[in-house]
């Protein structure tokens, strides 16, 4: 393809690849379909972050087999549930200790024995206003319906809130989110938070009715104490004192054990996980999700960056950009993270793999349809052999570059010709034409010559270009000779066949030194060509044989580089040529029935000179 339709069709594929990572990605991001990958990513970010410092104004008060063992050491009952009396023990001993806000994650809404239960409710009477309460018996009404202590009334009269405590799973089973309420009634964490400031968590404050946890680590990061030390009043008087204080189970008896963003294999008590919860509101909600606008904004800069920063770069470029942009944008969710902000990272980076993934696709198939363009096109020029060596050598523009080489010029002419021409029909002169180069063409390149290019009847081209040979001035002289002789000969014998009784002279030129080599042209089209006063002089001495009584001259600098030079190389002698300000020694091949007398000094003021490079 020409280079300017092949960038052109490079680009709109380019283009048509970044739309379509782009919306594939946002069309994966809107149906949530890696939602269960996303999540997990939250759980690493939380472990890369790492363990924060534990708030000091929560406690958790864990009824765990601890608890049990020490009860029992106490000669105390440690049945589960544990008698109600102790719970009103416990409530009356943080009371004392100046609990602000005691919340317990135990479950109150059926009846048993009914001192204990009296004793239960007059304790959580005695903390007017400080009780919050919970379960997960929760019926549809305005306020949401309980039956802890036996309903509403109660609970008003006693100054204690209700709360729900159901937590909410994600599609793998843990709990990374709370919602602020159930059927009504207000969460565990919103209602103890309302308790502790004395003010109301609006509704506005959720996100689509739930928060993330901002877990500040593991299991037992937050300060706890056993159930059986506080009910046996074995604790510092200063422990509780204006804390929110959490009262639930820890055992795994009482399957209140959960897996949560900083578990790992492990769980987390039910009663800890509100006491994260907690703390985030407390905190003043340090984590929140990115707004979805930003998130499809991600999206489509990462499916779209590669693909349409690629169009003027070579694969391998475009796969270490995406990387790099891909460790980039690691580094940023994680910043963005620790800074308390949950920005979405499969499904960017799942556009961002389709963006890198299509560019990949289209650089590989635009090179490789421009390499065997320039294959096929050097494929004509230079020997089979060798093409691939030359399409190996070429840029990132698939271009030989300029470079300067030593190399032999070779020019060549058909005597007569343009005379012969006149007086045949245009396809029989295409014809002769076509024939005669096809012979010229087979001598150069089975010398291992690259042909630069056809001048009508005319021929130019080079030995040691664009691939070094250090033995370009004996190829030159071997093709030369071989056009003017075997070549020739064929060439003309096959004129006669069609009837032409006269034959064709040639005039061969050839010239060795530094050349400036390599592509040129516009965007629409390229050659290869050689440049400088080598070439030039070359074109002259082509020129300069006609009526010379020679059909080659070869200069002196291209007898000077050849390693095996022939006996037959004759000097014809000192010649001017234009451009040069010295004379040129000039030698030929004493071919038979060739003059062999030197011709002397000749002007060449006159001579014309071959376009390519020539001037």
């Amino acid at each position: 393809m020409g280079r300017a339709r092949g960038q052109r069709r490079k680009r709109e594929l380019l283009i048509a690849v970044a739309i379509l990572a782009a919306g594939i990605g946002a069309l994966a991001y809107s149906t949530h379909l890696l939602r269960r990958s996303e999540l997990q990513t939250i759980d690493a970010r939380f472990s890369i972050r790492g363990a924060q410092k534990p708030p000091s104004n929560i406690v958790f008060v864990a009824i765990s087999p601890e608890a049990e063992k020490e009860l029992k050491e106490h000669h105390r009952q440690a049945r589960s549930p544990l008698p109600r009396g102790y719970d009103a023990e416990v409530v009356d001993h943080l009371r004392h200790a100046g609990a602000k806000v005691i919340a317990m994650d135990i479950e109150f809404t059926q009846k048993t024995n009914e001192a204990e239960d009296n004793a239960l409710v007059e304790a959580v009477g005695r903390a007017h206003g400080k009780v919050v309460l919970g379960t997960v018996n929760v019926f549809s009404s305005p306020r949401g319906g309980t039956e802890i202590f036996g309903g509403e009334p109660l609970l008003h009269e006693l100054g204690a809130r209700p709360s729900e405590v159901r937590l909410t799973l994600d599609t793998d089973g843990t709990v990374r989110r709370f919602a602020r309420e159930y059927n009504g009634l207000g969460s565990f964490p919103v209602v103890a938070v309302e308790v502790m400031t004395g003010h109301k968590i609006l509704a506005s404050t959720f996100e689509n009715g739930t928060l993330p946890i901002d877990y500040a680590g593991p299991p037992e990061t937050f300060r706890s104490i056993s159930y059986a030390k506080v009910l046996q009043g074995d604790f510092s008087p200063d422990m509780f004192a204006g804390k929110l204080v959490i009262v639930g189970a820890s055992s795994p008896i009482l399957q209140d054990l959960h897996a949560t963003s900083t578990t790992g294999e492990h769980t987390m008590p039910g009663p800890e996980i509100w006491a994260n919860a907690t703390n985030t509101l407390l905190q003043g909600i340090p984590l929140r999700d990115a707004p979805g606008w930003l998130n499809l904004i991600l999206i489509v800069i990462l499916g779209a960056v590669v693909p349409m920063g690629s169009l003027q770069v070579r694969p391998r470029r475009a796969l270490l950009s995406s990387l790099a942009l891909a460790v980039v944008f690691t580094i940023g969710v994680q910043v963005a993270f620790n800074s308390g902000l949950i920005v979405d990272y499969v499904y960017p980076l799942l556009a961002l793999a389709l963006g890198t993934l299509g560019t990949l696709a289209v650089l590989y198939m635009v090179t490789t349809i421009e390499r065997q363009h320039v294959r096929d096109m050097f494929a004509r020029f230079v020997p089979a052999d060798v093409v691939d060596q030359v399409v190996a050598s070429t840029g990132e523009d698939l271009r030989l570059g300029g470079v300067e080489r030593d190399c032999t010029i070779l020019f060549s002419d058909l005597r007569g010709f343009t005379s012969f021409s006149e007086s045949q029909t245009p396809e029989h002169v295409i014809a002769v034409v076509n024939y005669y180069l096809n012979e010229m063409t087979e001598a150069i390149l089975a010398a291992g010559g690259t042909l630069i290019a056809y001048m009508g009847d005319g021929i130019m081209a080079a030995f040691g270009a664009p691939l070094e040979q250090d033995d370009h001035a004996d190829r030159a002289l071997t093709a030369a000779r071989e056009m003017i002789g075997a070549r020739l000969d064929h060439f003309n014998a096959w004129l006669a066949e069609q009837g032409h009784a006269s034959g064709f002279a040639m005039g061969v030129g050839l010239n060795s030194g530094p050349v400036m080599a390599g592509n040129v042209g516009s965007e629409q089209r390229v050659e290869y060509t050689t440049i400088g006063d080598t070439t030039n002089t070359a074109s002259r001495l082509e020129g300069m044989t006609k009526g010379s009584g020679h059909m080659l001259f070869v200069a002196d600098t291209t007898r000077e580089r050849m390693k095996d030079p022939p006996a037959s190389l004759i000097l014809v002698g000192e010649l001017e040529v234009r451009g040069r300000v010295e004379p040129v020694p000039v030698w030929t091949i004493a071919e038979p029935g060739e003059s062999t007398a030197p011709i002397g000094h000749v002007d060449a003021e006159d001579v014309p000179t071959g376009p390519a490079g020539a001037s």
